[in-house]
């Protein structure tokens, strides 16, 4: 690659940007320390809140159901519908949960845009073409009977380990959201829906007469054929499970979710289980005010952004992971006030360490100490690799630059856990180990195609920085040398690698070009330089990076093209600077961009979505990304040019 002279960005102007956006950051900072922005998905969790407290008879807030009905209209697209992403395609099933919410809040049929969502829905062939959460709500409300969605036995709850379907099978997110969707299965509630209001007039045909989903785009037709037939059989058996073995289940459904409540932050801390949940307590008869239902609703209301004129719901929340990023961002800038608010986030994420839990991870796991940081504020259950890689290498950060080993104890567990939770292809997941039973993908139920938690190379790149940061090389440790080869194998043909976690290509390619610098493979690597010109390659004409969702499309393309955002353009920069790339041009331009697009408050504006939830199926608007990691591009552009070395010599 050319690495020749760069465009010159004088050092006043540079500092200057640097030190608003610091300064701007440090004012977001909690009283007790940390950080923590909104997340925002797309309109379908706060169309499910509305549904919910319809389902649930709730006395009507009609100035909360106003504001989230204002946002709605403002999110509804130019196609009539509803999108998973800013201007992105038309989706069935969030368009279907919007108008059904739109309606039950109390928005006339005949209202323009409810006309438009309506014509959209039924030219597509309307709501018979929703996935599979949305057909158990719509069954939930008598819209569609219960034949028009998979068996989920409960008896499940009963299986052994060794069976193909046991939970710890799939997915934390999945397995959490399915518990307590069993029992609503089972015991098929009606929605107590005080106003009657349903939706067949987003239907081409009767809804009760519709039966099983259609097999997904990514499932394979041999596999979707047995699972179809096996569901067949199920349908017939079910009733004829003895009511004995049955209540036992639902029981030990029951206990699960009992031991993993986690008071108001809720089970798995995210609106789905914590959702089926209250539903779950209400089909069983149990009060409002029965302790883990009342707990767990008022744990979802803790979700909700209300502002003056909008409402809406939070899939979670995402306190450690803000705090961590944000503590990151702040050494990279150094000056004494951006220091000692990360010193403050720190030491807020210390005790946030899980020490004495140990979670569903264990069971594949049973010999490894805890030692994890969880995405939300308490998810004991549910420790992330990501977040825990992440803390841990902030905290060496700043011992690094102030001396001292009050955070020696929590790097040290911290690694230990992580190293541990490698799984066998040396490739690391987010929050499970050997997570690889893809043939679950192909069940009915899974026409998202996110039940399992598979390693991936974002996360992979962020432990081995984790472990590279900490001393280990490729000749010192197992874990290390297997996570490079993991990386090898995974890179596309074209240079780039994917990311599940952020917006993809440029932002795996980040995650792994980082790993790869700190760990000691050379910038002339054909691996290194291969993803640093296509990194250069896919530059926007305006200097700044963009990637749109369709990334995630199944028949791969490689990278979509999209207007440039802040995050993006930080990522492929602090990827470029990595791998010894400081002095290129593009460089230069993507940090003039930055620095062009910064507003007069010291941050940046950032409408996209670039962050994901599932591939193709729900995604995320982390309102920090915007925040942090341009200042942390700036500030490291800032740090290699006023040295010699020009090496980044950390993890991230």
């Amino acid at each position: 690659m050319d690495s020749g002279k760069s465009t010159s960005i004088e050092n006043g102007a540079l500092q200057s940007s640097i030190g608003a956006a610091s300064a701007a950051l440090c004012d977001h900072q909690q009283g007790d320390g940390h950080w923590v922005f909104e997340l925002e998905a797309d309109g379908t969790i706060p169309s499910e809140y509305v549904l919910l407290r319809h389902h649930l008879g709730e006395p009507v807030d009609a100035a909360l159901e106003a504001k989230i009905a204002k946002y709605l209209q403002r999110t509804q697209g130019a196609h009539g519908g509803w999108a998973l992403v800013q201007d992105g395609a038309f989706d069935m099933s969030a368009s279907v949960k919007a108008y059904f919410a739109l309606k039950m809040i109390g928005e006339s049929v005949e209202a323009p845009y409810m006309t438009r969502a309506r014509q959209a829905i039924l030219s597509r062939g309307g709501a018979i073409h929703s996935n599979v959460f949305t057909r158990f709500t719509l069954a939930m409300f008598g819209v569609l009977t219960w034949k028009s969605v998979p068996v989920l036995p409960v008896e499940t709850m009963l299986l052994p380990l060794w069976f193909p379907f046991h939970l710890n099978k799939m997915s934390y997110w999945a397995r959490t959201t399915i518990v307590p969707l069993m029992v609503l299965a089972a015991l098929k509630p009606r929605a107590r829906n005080p106003k009657g209001v349903g939706i067949d007039e987003l239907f081409l045909q009767d809804p009760r007469s519709i039966g099983p989903t259609a097999k997904a785009p990514h499932q394979s037709w041999g596999w979707f054929t047995f699972f179809a037939a096996l569901d067949s059989v199920l349908r017939v058996a079910e009733p004829l499970f003895p009511k004995k073995l049955r209540a036992r289940a639902i029981d030990s459904a029951i206990a699960f979710v009992e031991e993993r409540l986690n008071g108001e932050d809720g089970m798995g801390a995210i609106y789905p289980p914590m959702a089926n949940i209250v539903m779950m307590y209400d089909v069983l008869g149990k009060g409002p005010d029965y302790p883990p239902r009342a707990v767990t609703r008022r744990g979802i209301d803790k979700l909700l952004v209300v502002g003056d004129v909008e409402a809406y719901c939070q899939p979670c929340v995402s306190p450690i992971w803000d705090t961590t990023l944000t503590v990151h961002a702040l050494l990279e800038a150094g000056d004494d006030k951006a220091i000692a608010a990360a010193r403050r986030g720190l030491d807020w994420l210390v005790p946030k360490q899980i020490l004495d839990v140990k979670g569903d991870w264990a069971v594949k796991r049973p010999d490894v100490r805890p030692g994890g940081w969880a995405f939300q504020y308490n998810n004991a259950h549910y420790p992330d690799l990501d977040d825990t890689a992440v803390v841990v290498m902030s905290m060496d950060r700043m011992q690094r630059m102030a001396g001292g080993h009050s955070y020696d104890a929590a790097i040290a567990r911290g690694r230990e856990w992580i190293e541990g939770m490698q799984s066998d292809d040396g490739g690391w997941a987010a929050f499970d180990v050997n997570n690889l039973e893809y043939y679950l993908n192909n069940i009915p139920f899974s026409d998202h195609g996110a039940l399992l938690d598979p390693p991936t190379e974002d996360v992979t790149g962020r432990c081995l920085s984790m472990l590279a940061q900490l001393g280990e090389t490729v000749q010192s440790s197992k874990h290390v040398a297997a996570g490079v080869e993991y990386l090898r194998r995974t890179q596309h043909a074209e240079g780039s690698w994917y990311g599940r976690w952020g917006m993809n290509y440029i932002y795996g390619t980040w995650s792994v070009l980082c790993a790869l610098n700190v760990v000691g493979v050379g910038h002339q690597d054909p691996m290194i330089r291969k993803a640093s010109d296509w990194l250069v390659s896919v530059q926007n004409e305006d200097g700044g990076w963009g990637e749109d969702a369709v990334s995630y499309r199944l028949d791969y393309h490689g990278l979509e093209r999209a207007p440039s955002t802040a995050s993006q353009t930080a990522w492929a920069l602090l990827g470029l600077m990595a791998v010894g790339e400081v002095g290129h041009p593009a460089v230069a331009r993507g940090v003039k961009y930055l620095m062009a697009t910064q507003t007069e408050k010291g941050l940046w504006d950032e409408a996209r979505y670039t962050a994901t939830g599932f591939p193709r199926v729900f995604y995320l608007r982390y309102h920090g990304y915007r925040k942090f990691f341009p200042l942390w591009a700036l500030a490291r552009y800032r740090n290699l040019t006023n040295t010699n070395s020009r090496v980044v010599g950390v993890g991230m």
